[in-house]
């Protein structure tokens, strides 16, 4: 007589252990992403960049953009785009600045979250340029990253002798004609500059993100300090 091999039909302890798998399958699955979230989060190296005016900034910033792929939020430039294209936030700057009134911190925040919103969330970093500039925005600039479970990696001050500040600003002024790039203006400039944005630092230090740079010396020389904090974050 022929033998019907019969399909083979799995036992309750076979089910339970099947059943067993696929939940530790879509467990290690849902422990992967979000160690990958938590990874994204630790690469990710937002950065203040802080100094006097003619301290190196903007070049150090085209650097960093360079060598890490981080994107750059300079205010100046974004204020000037959101004006430019006739944003609500734009018109609501230009009412201010026609009236002669300093943009408030919690308008200035909010352009310059529309901007870092545009990166995305798998950014690699964002160098924040010409802000904050005191206290109260660094505190409302770290309340806004809160609120997108990202922070501060890093303040990075670019420290230049108020002499060698003078010399190279003077020298600016003299090959781009920048009108505002002459002795009297550059004293008031930097009068500004200790008076309300160093004490910045001290804030900075106290949240433990501070790192000083001597920033008198050749730009690739200073780089390779910057480098050497970046990389260790």
């Amino acid at each position: 007589m022929r033998q019907i091999k019969l399909p083979h039909v799995p036992s309750d302890v076979e089910t339970r252990k099947s059943d067993l798998m696929t939940d530790l399958w879509y467990k290690g699955k849902e422990t992967k992403i979000i160690q990958d979230k938590q990874e994204q989060r630790i690469q990710m190296k937002n950065i203040v960049i802080f100094g006097a005016p003619g301290s190196g900034k903007g070049t150090q910033s085209d650097l960093l953009i360079e060598h890490y792929g981080l994107g750059h939020i300079s205010t100046g430039d974004v204020l000037r785009n959101e004006i430019k294209n006739g944003t609500e936030l734009g018109k609501t700057a230009q009412g201010f600045i026609d009236n002669g009134q300093l943009i408030p911190d919690d308008l200035m925040v909010s352009i310059l979250a529309k901007k870092y919103d545009e990166f995305g969330r798998g950014h690699k970093g964002v160098i924040f340029d010409g802000f904050p500039r005191t206290i109260p925005q660094a505190e409302a600039l770290k309340a806004m990253l809160n609120e997108r479970g990202d922070k501060v990696a890093a303040m990075i001050e670019l420290d230049v002798p108020e002499d060698e500040l003078m010399k190279r600003l003077i020298l600016r002024g003299q090959q781009s004609g920048r009108a505002d790039d002459n002795e009297e203006t550059i004293k008031k400039r930097l009068v500004v500059y200790h008076s309300q944005t160093q004490p910045l630092i001290e804030w900075y230090k106290q949240e433990g993100l501070h790192h000083h740079i001597d920033g008198l010396g050749t730009f690739e020389r200073i780089f390779a300090d910057i480098q050497k904090v970046i990389d260790n974050l």
